[in-house]
């Protein structure tokens, strides 16, 4: 075979393995493309779903009517705030507070507000340090009762209500000696002492007051007589979920610095001061 031949031959032959190799590049760049697209990015965090009481204002209560909307209060506006001050961004859900701990406990959300820790609950849940806030858990009774300064020992022998799945002191919970009612709400609660069903009821005293001064049908009729404890709220952190435990010492962190710098004390001032109550 001429040797101008077999140059042609080797040449076309090179074409082809030339024109193989690129259509086989093109073929992987483009299954690394799809591949790319659809994978989520590895840097992408989770979103971060907590949960709020719906029915206590003004710390945390449903804003609108529909199933899980967007809590609204004192204890919302905190909780986002602390976040922010770690770089993070949270969705708030309202859901009944029994439900709300419920979630949490069980890992479908990262934590649940507001709670208080008891020896019921202290190791269902992962705490942060420090509380968000302070409420006093008062004693109310009807106008005319004359009562006054009572304190837990005082409930011995009485009828006393209670607002069912919410979190109370063991020290009253698991006290025999006081009879014991639970209500479905703080406003059905307020109805049963007004029937006269019960002869005390325990409210936390803003959320409490605020609910009798403006309700018409309770407003007058119903008193504070005393208090039981001084109780600590916290966000009760999920140990089943796969972010409770670094939540909550991100929390407690930005909780801290928040309090260090002062904008938690001015957010506190200004709420106590647009409620008007202490």
């Amino acid at each position: 075979m001429p040797a101008s031949c077999i140059l042609r031959q080797a040449l076309h032959l090179g074409d082809l393995v030339a024109r193989a190799t690129l259509t086989l590049a093109l073929m992987l760049g483009g299954y690394s493309s799809a591949c790319a697209q659809s994978a989520p990015p590895a840097q992408q965090a989770a979103e971060i779903v907590l949960a709020g009481e719906d029915d206590w204002p003004p710390y945390s209560a449903a804003s609108t009517a529909e199933p899980q909307a967007a809590p609204v209060g004192f204890a919302v506006d905190l909780v986002r705030a602390v976040f922010a001050s770690q770089g993070l961004t949270v969705k708030i859900i309202s859901v009944p507070f029994a439900r709300c701990m419920l979630y949490a406990k069980t890992g479908q959300v990262a934590g649940c507000f507001n709670a208080t820790i008891t020896d019921d609950n202290r190791s269902d849940y992962v705490w942060h340090q420090p509380a968000m806030f302070e409420e006093e858990l008062s004693i109310y009774g009807r106008v005319e009762d004359a009562a006054s300064e009572m304190r837990l020992s005082d409930l011995r022998g009485k009828r006393v209500a209670y607002t069912n799945g919410y979190t109370y002191p063991s020290e009253f919970m698991h006290d025999g000696r006081i009879q014991k009612f639970s209500a479905v709400s703080d406003t059905a609660l307020i109805r049963m002492l007004l029937s006269r069903r019960v002869d005390y009821i325990l409210l936390n005293r803003t959320p409490g007051s605020m609910r009798i001064d403006k309700t018409p049908e309770f407003r007058g009729r119903v008193r504070r007589t005393g208090i039981v404890s001084m109780d600590g709220f916290w966000l009760a952190f999920s140990k089943q979920h796969p972010q409770g435990e670094r939540l909550a010492l991100q929390f407690g962190q930005g909780l801290n610095q928040m309090r260090r710098d002062g904008s938690y004390q001015r957010m506190l001032d200004e709420f106590r001061s647009r409620v008007g109550y202490r």
